[in-house]
């Protein structure tokens, strides 16, 4: 009977799709696949009942399925609102979280002004405030919580032209340059998908960062420690890097889907069973 998979990746979309590709690169031998909630994205404008409960469902389903010896969670909302209960909840599996990179940016920062682009949800929590107060106490942090450009990504960007990619990521990078921002975190993943496109409108001056390369340092680290043998019942695993949905919220998602795995290479699994 074969090992479970060593990582599942869970979003409420394809927003950590980045985050698992930046761990294959760490370690190619790395068995992952990846689950978006995409049947009740967006997270980001939920409450704080609807995201734990979601998010534990969609953990729950990632257990059935796959018996992962180590869950990344690649969402920001998830993990500032619901990573404590979902550690709780299932204290016998590893969870690592991600959550903005404040300390990266305070640390990148020249003029001690930084701008956060996340979803609202994330922007509006208590653990955001502590990061901030904990990381970048000495700095000027402006937050844009930003649903639609959230929703660009995950319904229309990966059939979007670069003129349209472009348009859609002005609002929040003039926002912040209005700011006089030196430095812009990505604290949505969702986000790391434009990443090159935020840069090219930011310009040479601004500098833009994320989580990804902690948060795969620290799943290594995690795993790596971790002593179990779980086992996957079904004897049947999928295709490394697969990318399941748990439904759609349009008609048109699955070719937005199915274009996101032609771009990156990653085998479509379709919806999860």
């Amino acid at each position: 009977m074969p090992c479970s998979v060593d990582f599942a990746f869970l979003d409420s979309g394809t927003g950590g799709i980045p985050y698992m590709l930046d761990l294959k690169e760490k370690c190619p031998k790395a068995r992952c696949v990846y689950l978006g909630d995409a049947a009740n994205f967006p997270y980001g404008e939920k409450t704080a009942d609807e995201i734990c409960s979601c998010a534990t469902s969609a953990v729950q389903t990632i257990i059935n399925l796959w018996q992962p010896k180590t869950v990344v969670i690649a969402c920001n909302t998830i993990s500032v609102t619901a990573l404590k209960q979902l550690r709780e909840h299932f204290p016998f599996l590893p969870i690592v979280g991600t959550v903005p990179a404040i300390r990266l940016a305070a640390r990148t920062t020249k003029n001690k002004r930084i701008g956060l682009l996340a979803t609202n949800a994330t922007v509006k929590h208590p653990y955001n405030a502590k990061l901030i107060s904990d990381f970048a106490y000495d700095c000027k942090v402006f937050s844009r919580g930003d649903p639609d450009l959230v929703s660009f990504i995950e319904h229309d960007l990966f059939t979007a032209t670069k003129e349209e990619r472009i348009r859609a990521v002005e609002p929040a990078v003039s926002y912040f340059k209005d700011c006089g921002c030196d430095t812009i975190i990505l604290g949505c993943t969702h986000f790391t998908h434009i990443a090159n496109d935020i840069s090219y409108v930011a310009g040479k001056d601004i500098s833009i960062v994320d989580s990804r390369n902690g948060v795969a340092l620290q799943a290594l680290r995690v795993e790596s420690s971790f002593a179990g043998e779980n086992q996957n019942s079904s004897n049947i695993l999928p295709p490394d890097e697969s990318f399941f949905v748990t439904g759609y919220v349009s008609q048109k998602d699955e070719a937005e889907y199915k274009a996101l795995c032609n771009r990156f290479n990653i085998p479509w699994g379709g919806v999860v069973k």
